[in-house]
């Protein structure tokens, strides 16, 4: 697993604004996205377990919402934003690969659609989560990765919290980020992010 220097985990969060951007369709356009009914949602404090070992996620599970998806392992793209998966895949959810895998130490980073085509997409309804629901991942390692979602919020993409999603952890973390607010015709892009944070509480 590549260790980032601070200036480089900066410059890659900054990025990233621009590509959870991507939560977008073609014209006519959808309507206006999810809100929260407060722009920060905190549940008590949860008790984290050790950090798994690295092993490359493959599969999130939200029984909650009634969402899951494979995870593809993306990058950046030639212009240094973080890569989503097509808005021609909604349902598709994908794993920042340049953060922690989930379950190890540190913040991992999963990106989902909240629609494409006229389809709903996986995080569609992520804004429906509460602190306390769990998310699952499964691992290449055979393990799954439970973790106990603790805070919800919405931020306008030009504040995007870099150090919140990307900022070092004594445990093991997700984020979850998809789009939400209002719709932006002109960009074809929601004006926000909405982003799901979870600590590991059990393994399955």
């Amino acid at each position: 697993m590549k260790h980032w220097s601070r200036a480089a985990v900066v410059a890659v969060g900054a990025a990233l604004v621009l590509a959870v951007a991507g939560c977008s369709e073609a014209e006519p356009g959808p309507n206006d996205g999810p809100m929260l009914s407060s722009p920060t949602i905190t549940g008590g404090p949860v008790t984290a377990i050790p950090p798994l070992d690295p092993s490359a996620p493959t599969e999130v599970r939200i029984d909650k919402i009634g969402a899951s998806s494979s995870l593809v392992a993306l990058g950046l793209n030639p212009d240094r934003t973080a890569a989503v998966p097509p808005v021609s895949e909604p349902k598709q959810a994908s794993w920042y690969k340049f953060s922690s895998t989930p379950g190890a130490k540190g913040p991992s980073v999963i990106l989902g659609h909240i629609n494409g085509g006229g389809t709903p997409g996986i995080f569609s309804r992520l804004h429906e989560l509460k602190p306390g629901d769990q998310v699952s991942v499964k691992r290449a390692d055979g393990k799954t990765a439970v973790f106990t979602i603790t805070k919800l919020e919405q931020f306008p993409k030009g504040n995007f919290p870099t150090q919140l999603v990307y900022g070092d952890t004594p445990d093991a973390q997700v984020r979850l980020i998809t789009c939400g607010g209002a719709f932006n015709r002109a960009a074809k892009s929601y004006i926000d992010n909405i982003i799901a944070s979870g600590t590991l509480t059990s393994v399955a």
